[in-house]
Parts: structure tokens; sequence; C-alpha cells
């Protein structure tokens, strides 16, 4: 609770006897907009002025501010957990009770899986981009990746039944479907959803992971990955979602299939973990090589 000092007019009692016993998020939220309302009160006049100690418009404005920076500075910095305010008050809604089940770059054809993953919708070279086959046998792997190689690209990947592009041109329904495509939108043929950050929850446990390819089985269904619809039926128990191994071995799903939650993340929200650690085409893994390359440019200078 904000603590009076001095002796405040009523207006500053008012905001002194402020609550703030809401989470630290709930909080922030419910200061941004405090400032307008001061001034409106600043504005309401000679009443609380002929009340107040301060002996204009301007000097009680200035003291609001304080009141605002100093309730703010005894937050303290604020961090993101999975499960979190911050989490909870996300623009994208989880999908519940989705059939997960786990695929792997270089994997072959089986009755169950008829495409082979030697490629993805998005890389022609996937397996060769990746460094070589993401060996989902667990004995073969330590760290959430294979013991053969260091992979090239990010473990923490995953399919979902849309692709944004066809034949070298972005579908027409993108724009109108996709929520970040006037953002990042580039040029035709070219996918807004390659790269984009999922959280993946089972049980306790919440994996983040890199969207990398498309299905299982589908490639249209929208009205799934970004609306309300359910994954259709399928032969892999109405599957919607395809994980890596390293997401697999993160969410200790037994068995290779399992029912789990997901929703798209932004990059901001994605906490530290191994899936920040590898890949080309991790933005946290670049991030650092550039501040590398930039600290060692200033050490030659």
């Amino acid at each position: 609770m904000l603590k009076k000092t001095g002796q405040p007019a009523r207006s500053d009692y008012w905001l002194a006897s402020t609550t703030l016993s809401m989470d630290h998020t709930l909080i922030a939220m419910k200061l941004l907009p405090l400032l307008s309302i001061l001034t409106a009160l600043s504005a309401s006049a000679p009443t609380l002025l002929a009340q107040s100690p301060y002996s204009s418009n301007s000097d009680f404005r200035d003291y609001a501010l304080r009141l605002r920076e100093n309730a703010l500075k005894r937050m303290g910095p604020q961090v993101f957990t999975p499960g979190s305010a911050e989490s909870r008050y996300s623009r994208y809604p989880w999908k519940r009770n989705i059939m997960t089940t786990v695929f792997w770059v270089g994997e072959l054809p089986t009755q169950n899986n008829p495409v082979p993953n030697t490629k993805s919708a998005w890389d022609t070279k996937w397996t060769a981009n990746f460094g070589g086959y993401d060996n989902p046998d667990p004995d073969k792997r330590r760290n959430y990746i294979p013991v053969a190689f260091k992979p090239k690209l990010n473990p923490f990947y995953i399919a979902l039944p849309y692709n944004d592009t066809t034949l070298g041109r972005t579908k027409p329904e993108a724009p109108k479907v996709i929520p970040w495509f006037r953002r990042e939108f580039e040029r035709q043929g070219k996918s807004v959803c390659k790269g984009r950050w999922i959280a993946i929850r089972h049980g306790s446990r919440v994996a983040y992971a890199q969207w990398e390819d498309v299905g299982p089985f589908r490639t249209d269904h929208w009205q799934y990955v970004f609306g309300k619809e359910r994954p259709k039926p399928n032969i892999n128990q109405g599957a919607g979602l395809d994980v890596s191994p390293a997401v697999r071995d993160y969410l200790r799903m037994n068995g290779g299939k399992a029912y789990c939650d997901w929703k798209f993340v932004e990059a901001r929200e994605v906490p530290p973990g191994p899936w920040r650690l590898y890949g080309t085409n991790n933005p946290f893994v670049i991030a650092k090589d550039k501040a590398r390359s930039k600290s060692q440019t200033a050490d030659k200078e």
C-alpha cells in the first residue's frame, strides 16, 4: 500500500490509500492509466487546490507523477515465468487437450506417417541444414540433442496443420487469419509462420519450440490453428500437433504421444531454457552471436 507523508489533501489521500494487493502484473495494468485520471482530478480544481499544499495544477501534476514513479520502483523488476500472471494475460489463448505426436528431422515414411521428414514444408534441405538425423532413440540423446552431433537448427521444433504459402505464393486467406501477418510480412511466398514460437504444456511442465514444418496430415486447417475449431479426425487419434524429440523429452511424454495444451507466444515471452541454446534459426542464438561479434570488434579497435 502507498504510505502517506505529511498532510496530504483529499485527492492525495485517495491516491495514498490505493491498495496494491494484487499480483505485480495487475498492479502495473492499473497504474498505467493513472496519469490520465490524475490529470482529470487536477483539472477539477479550485476545490481541490484550495485544500492542497500545491499552488498550481502543474505542481500537483508533478507530485502525482512522483507518487506513480515511487510506486513502480517499489514493485521491482518483473520477471516472466511460465504460469505467471503475464502468461495468463497473453493475447493468444491455450488450445487444450490436443493429441500430440512425435516426429523428427530425417524420419522416413511409415503407415501412420506417410510423408517423409527429410525435408520440411519450408526447407527442401531440412536434414542437411539441421546437421543430420535427429535420432529419437532416448539412448542416442543427451541434454535434448543427439549425441552424434550438435544441431545447426533449434532442436525444439513443432509442426501445425497449416501452411501460409503454396506454389511460391502467399495464400489469399493468410492476411485475414494470421494475427501477426501485417507485422511480419516481407514478400509474396515467404512464410510468416516458419520460426514462430509456441508454448506446449503437458502436466505441470511447459516447453517452448519453433514452428518449422506443417502437419500432422493437413496443410490447410487455419480454422483450428488460428481459430476455435478442433483438429480434424485422422488415423493418429485426431492429432493436431507434432513435436520434436527434444520437446517430447522435456515434457516427459511417455509412449510418444499424449494430450497437451499449446498456444502461440511472442519471442519476448520465451523464458530461459534449453530451447534458447541451439540453431542458426533461433533468435536468441542470433542475438548472442551478434553481441559476441560486436564485442570482439570493439576489442580489436
